[in-house]
């Protein structure tokens, strides 16, 4: 019997997997499935999964790794009944070790293909309706042409993503100098070499183990010189958050990682001028993007709260003019006229992540005052990207990343 050293899967990987993993010996490819309260869509991504493997890599060994936050819906008994050995794919069912979190879900993931010498890893998100066995393809096939990561390229309603579109994509490619458009999709593609970089990183007890691990991958696979592409995956319909109630607690350990990883890593983008463009991988499968309501007037009323409660933190963090823009978003009775302009939103995220970095103890606190200034943006672009299309909007959100690299030298200038 193969002894699992105890010591090196202690956190994350539980007793009964451990044995499962045991049995297994190896296998060629590791697909994982982070879950929490998804007993409703669970059932089809593994069932689409299990069918992209089979008909795109049957003669690969094949694990599918369901690694759950301990729900308490029937998520993994749903898990459990999903009867996929007509596929000749092994299942493993388990709830992870650590912090709560996607970070330490995906841990067990790496773990369990770490040890069975995985060729490619995948993950993939268990909320996902538009998933089809051609997901599978596009995501793994570039590990076995070289490729080291792999990036969700998708087709998104315009409104969908506004972590992404306002902050996440903005910065990775100002920053770091890759157009990665969507460097906290959720549905990646890894190669063993980085897995194994991954789990070397002291970073499992850290935010990252919650929603910061995919902009954590993004930029470590970046940063640590990996070959990186993107796969076409078309739409992405999954369970849609209303940003105005949903994200906050997200926003925060997502733009908090951004913002540590700022200073973890300046040595390396103060040096990036410019950016350059990714591959793009493979044909667009699945569905067209589904619209759907965004709630407007809770975005501005949140943020109205915030001016209350935080005027005195903006007065102090934001340049004068900038202010001057929020006393007057502050002000406007008609929702059409709410609309703050890019500089003002480019000049916000950068006084905040300097500001972030310069502040010696409670740094989340910062995050907690910037939020309605986020909430502020999207309800912004609601108004500006009402009448657009999802190709126009596209148009737009790249201008917008044009001017976060334009303006990086006012950020070199805070920072110094």
């Amino acid at each position: 019997m193969i002894i699992l050293p105890r010591a090196r899967f202690s956190t994350a990987l539980r007793d009964d997997a451990r044995k499962k993993i045991e049995n297994l010996g190896y296998a060629d490819i590791v697909v994982g499935i982070p879950a929490y309260y998804s007993q409703f869509t669970i059932s089809h991504v593994i069932e689409e999964v299990a069918k992209g493997l089979e008909k795109y890599f049957g003669d690969k060994k094949c694990l599918i790794f369901v690694s759950d936050g301990g729900s308490t819906d029937d998520t993994r008994e749903v898990a459990e009944e999903v009867d996929i050995s007509r596929y000749n794919i092994e299942k493993i069912v388990t709830i992870y070790r650590g912090i709560p979190g996607k970070g330490s879900a995906l841990r067990a993931v790496f773990e369990a293909a770490e040890f069975l010498r995985a060729e490619a890893v995948a993950t993939f998100d268990s909320d996902l309706r538009s998933i089809t066995p051609e997901w599978v393809k596009n995501i793994i096939e570039p590990i076995y042409e070289g490729y080291d990561y792999v990036c969700p390229y998708y087709k998104r309603y315009k409104f969908d993503g506004t972590i992404t579109n306002t902050i996440a994509y903005n910065l990775t490619r100002a920053l770091y100098g890759y157009r990665i458009r969507q460097p906290i999709g959720g549905d990646f593609g890894m190669s063993r070499k980085l897995i194994k970089d991954y789990l070397d990183k002291d970073v499992w007890e850290s935010d990252v183990a919650k929603f910061g691990i995919d902009i954590w991958m993004t930029t470590t696979a970046i940063v640590d010189g990996y070959k990186i592409c993107q796969a076409r995956l078309g739409a992405k319909i999954h369970q849609e958050k209303d940003p105005g109630k949903d994200l906050s607690h997200m926003y925060r350990e997502v733009v908090g990682t951004i913002f540590k990883l700022m200073e973890e890593y300046e040595h390396f983008w103060k040096k990036v001028k410019g950016s350059k463009d990714v591959p793009i991988i493979g044909d667009y499968v699945g569905a067209e993007p589904e619209p759907f309501d965004i709630d407007q007037e809770g975005l501005i009323e949140y943020f109205k709260i915030g001016y209350n409660n935080f005027a005195g933190v903006w007065r102090s963090i934001l340049e004068s003019e900038d202010f001057r823009v929020i006393e007057k978003l502050f002000m406007e009775e008609k929702i059409e006229n709410f609309i703050m302009p890019i500089e003002t939103w480019v000049r916000i995220v950068y006084r905040y992540a300097d500001y972030f970095h310069i502040t010696p103890r409670q740094k989340f606190k910062v995050l907690d005052t910037m939020i309605p200034l986020y909430n502020a943006r999207v309800a912004s672009l609601v108004n500006e990207l009402r009448d657009k299309s999802d190709d126009e909007a596209e148009e737009y959100y790249n201008k917008q990343a044009e001017a976060f690299e334009k303006m990086k030298n006012y950020l070199l200038k805070l920072w110094d």
